[in-house]
């Protein structure tokens, strides 16, 4: 079994569960999750992640992300993008010092309504299931955070925009919602991600390229370690006899390992066994006076 994470450049028309399905053909093997959900309208940065990586799902889903996208002006649809149906064309009598206005007005924390065309659920039920039949629930807003927004080119009806945002930021929304401050209505055009996290388009692979790669024996060139995910945490290596402890998820005494560190209480640090080989996330619990296991990844053959 393959162990690990692969950044996809998604391509448009596929869905999150698309790539996923895409991926399990290409590796062989059951185990592989996504890091959060995509539209299929959108392209760009998708990390998946391969057997004991997929621990690290729910972890990656949290990150902060950037996006390149395009508004357009004018237009209102059901499902805040140009797919969705057409609710309202209205005149687009700005310039582009009101755009850049409205635009800059959103960074900080602004409170979202989430799109009823969303995976997200309602009483057991996802909002775009709802949406489909025909019903409309209301939403309560969250808070969420723009840390920049960047017009990139305004060319009126279209804007083009950078955006860095906190999770569970909707693109699509925000596109709306700068549609509405400006009083002519808008509705995203199109949207790539740029950045989960750390990781960028740069070290990214179309599903074409890895199948590539698969025909010829180097699909392991496009994973990167579970342990890069955690390269800013400081490493500390057990003692040769500790190493069972590490392998059954017990904590470990600062005198078991090789550093003898003390860190501060919660710090994160990577647990390695004595040659170096990263096992999991630990934290150092001053009560037990040991470091406990924050998350485990053993790898499975």
């Amino acid at each position: 079994m393959m162990n690990g994470i692969v950044i996809i450049d998604k391509e448009t028309g596929f869905t999150s569960h698309d790539v996923v399905a895409k991926m399990r053909g290409i590796c062989g093997q059951r185990k592989i999750g996504h890091t959060g959900t995509l539209d299929p309208l959108a392209t760009g940065v998708l990390p998946v992640c391969l057997g004991s990586a997929t621990k690290l799902c729910d972890m990656l889903a949290d990150r902060d992300k950037e996006y390149v996208t395009e508004l357009l002006l004018g237009v209102v649809t059901d499902t805040q993008d140009v797919t969705g149906k057409i609710l309202a064309q209205l005149p687009v009598d700005v310039n582009e010092s009101q755009v850049r206005e409205a635009a800059a007005s959103f960074v900080g924390e602004y409170l979202q309504v989430p799109p009823m065309y969303s995976a997200l659920k309602v009483d057991g039920k996802k909002l775009y299931e709802l949406a489909r039949a025909g019903k409309e629930v209301e939403r309560k807003a969250r808070p969420v955070r723009i840390y920049e927004l960047e017009v990139l080119e305004c060319s009126l009806p279209v804007v083009r925009m950078r955006v860095v945002c906190s999770k569970g930021t909707y693109i699509r929304t925000l596109c709306e919602d700068i549609g509405k401050r400006l009083g002519c209505g808008g509705t995203m055009q199109s949207l790539r991600r740029t950045k989960v996290g750390q990781f960028s388009l740069e070290e990214a692979y179309t599903l074409e390229k890895l199948q590539t790669f698969k025909e010829e024996n180097r699909l392991h060139q496009a994973m990167q370690p579970v342990e890069s995910v955690f390269r800013k945490c400081p490493v500390l290596r057990v003692q040769a006899e500790a190493n069972n402890l590490l392998n059954n998820g017990n904590g470990i005494l600062p005198e078991q390992t090789m550093e003898k560190v003390i860190h501060a209480e919660d710090r994160w640090v990577r647990m390695c066994r004595a040659d170096g080989s990263f096992v999991g996330i630990y934290a150092y619990e001053p009560g037990k006076r040991w470091y406990r296991p924050v998350k485990m990844f053993l790898e499975k053959e």
